[in-house]
């Protein structure tokens, strides 16, 4: 599978490789652990999953456009002023001088401790105000991939109209990849599950955890979960530390026909923090198929820029650069099995053999 999608004419948009649309919000960051209640002063970040995406693949070389809202208040101009340093285009942001931009608070622990907090602050935010006749749908479909995700259905009723417009399969539109990403704590009744199903049916590429497709759905591996998607092209199951696995169509147009699927481990990684590795694995896999590469190595490349952003703090964090991301993601089976990776591996010159040590 190769992305294509629409090209240049007159009048048009300008035609980017990937579109990210959804909320970006202002991330305050603790200035040392502790619970919220005793932290005494924050650094200001930002946080999205669906620009962290698009910020990472400008910074990997493709040219990318964020869509969404913000208020028009200094957090929005913040915003745009940050994502746009990426390289992402955000001509197509609009700004609503009646709501505000969202913002948020987390503790400096990981986010899979009991002692971790976040404070959301996006009730009625500008981004939730995202609909049909709010956003420019032509700079939206002005992408050979559009990038979307379960967050944004999520954060109003008027946001999942517009979720399932862009999920509708028409002729002509992008490639549509879909990032489960399900938070229960956004949904306001226990329907957000089916809601998600339904919209990952409609995607061309869908990445779901197997630990979120078995509480959502309560579906139990990735075959399972391929079962109940069968129409995208290709279903990425993550695995955590142990890797993913891709459900891909056959040649012949069937889903998994015969039963194949491409799995591949994920290299160990001295984690620093786990915040923004799954965006940054879709990232990853996106940059790959933009450039159709073969499966494993999409899913290689996934691992990797994850790998990038497990080994630095924050929400973001610089890709490896292409021509070392390709030469790790080319290594044979054995190679491959005792690559680990610590801070500053992104820096390490070409040859440096942080791939022979042992995991």
């Amino acid at each position: 599978m190769t992305a294509t999608g629409p090209r240049n004419g007159p009048g048009a948009v300008d035609v980017v490789d990937v579109v990210a649309l959804g909320e970006s919000m202002v991330t305050f960051l603790p200035s040392r652990p502790g619970r919220l209640a005793d932290v005494p002063s924050f650094a200001r970040a930002i946080g999205g999953a669906e620009s962290n995406v698009a910020c990472v693949l400008a910074a990997a070389g493709h040219s990318a456009r964020w869509v969404g809202r913000v208020g028009a208040d200094g957090f929005g101009d913040h915003l745009i002023e940050a994502i746009g340093a990426y390289g992402v285009d955000v001509t197509a942001v609009r700004r609503d001088p009646a709501r505000p931009t969202g913002v948020y608070f987390r503790t400096a622990g990981d986010r899979a401790t009991d002692a971790h907090e976040v404070a959301y602050y996006r009730a009625g935010s500008a981004a939730s105000a995202m609909a049909v006749d709010t956003v420019d749908l032509d700079a939206v479909r002005a992408g050979r991939v559009l990038h979307l995700s379960g967050i944004t259905a999520a954060l109003s009723a008027c946001c999942l109209g517009l979720m399932r417009e862009l999920t509708a399969r028409r002729p002509g539109r992008p490639l549509v990849s879909f990032d489960v990403n399900h938070r229960p704590g956004l949904w306001r009744d226990a329907g957000g599950a089916r809601v998600l199903l339904e919209l990952a049916r409609g995607a061309d590429i869908v990445f779901v955890g197997e630990d979120e497709a078995r509480t959502a759905w309560g579906l139990h591996g990735g075959r399972a979960v391929r079962e109940a998607l069968p129409e995208p092209d290709v279903v990425v199951v993550k695995q955590g530390g142990a890797g993913a696995t891709a459900f891909a169509r056959t040649t012949a147009g069937q889903a998994d026909a015969d039963g194949t699927a491409t799995s591949v481990r994920a290299p160990e990684v001295d984690v620093v923090a786990h915040v923004g590795a799954g965006d940054a694995f879709a990232a990853g896999f996106l940059s790959a198929t933009l450039r159709a590469l073969p499966l494993r190595d999409r899913l290689r490349h996934g691992h990797l820029t994850a790998a990038a952003a497990l080994t630095a703090p924050g929400d973001l964090a610089a890709p490896p650069a292409r021509d070392h991301a390709d030469r790790l993601a080319a290594l044979d089976e054995k190679a491959w099995g005792t690559l680990r990776l610590g801070p500053g591996w992104t820096r390490t010159a070409p040859g440096a053999e942080e791939e022979g040590r042992p995991s």
